[in-house]
């Protein structure tokens, strides 16, 4: 069963772009809860997620309960800046669901007292750094996620391949 990452109310049309690519590049599902700050055709997020928003399974809830119905609360990780929990310390399982909220503000606190304590993770940063892209933060816990997995039906890397990073 693949991961789950969750976008609270995104705000910028290329973070969640790139999520896109980054969620079909690692056979995740990514489920975006309303209010977003972007229409889904519009030219910036088609632009950053290139052809790959077919290659993903993206659901867009109407609100955080409609989420929840989908998802184990049990196995649902809140990103959040200042937690004493970093995310590599966890123990990723096949479902689970990491959410991160808007990127001017991050999840409202009537979204993270949903879950428990121990589901509350963190990414390191220098102390006088308030945060990063969120796109990068997505993918530094997503590639832990499935590492942790050993990275289940990833094909393996071949010389002089016609695939690159952009």
């Amino acid at each position: 069963m693949p991961f789950n990452v969750a976008l609270f109310a995104p705000e910028i049309p290329q973070n969640t772009g790139n999520i896109i690519r980054l969620c079909a590049n690692t056979g995740a599902r990514l489920h975006l809860i309303e209010p977003l700050g972007f229409s889904l055709h519009e030219k910036h997020l088609r632009r950053a997620s290139l052809d790959y928003r077919h290659l993903t399974d993206v659901t867009v809830h109407k609100s955080f309960r409609s989420f929840l119905a989908s998802v184990s609360l049990i196995r649902t990780f809140a990103a959040m800046v200042g937690q004493a929990t970093t995310y590599n310390r966890v123990e990723y399982r096949d479902g689970d669901t990491i959410i991160f909220g808007p990127e001017s503000r991050g999840l409202p606190d009537e979204i993270v007292s949903e879950l428990p304590l121990e589901n509350r993770i963190g990414i390191p940063m220098m102390p006088s750094n308030r945060s990063i892209n969120i796109s990068n933060a997505v993918a530094v816990v997503m590639y832990e996620m499935w590492r942790q997995q050993c990275f289940s039906g990833a094909e393996s890397p071949t010389p002089n391949s016609e695939r690159y990073f952009s």
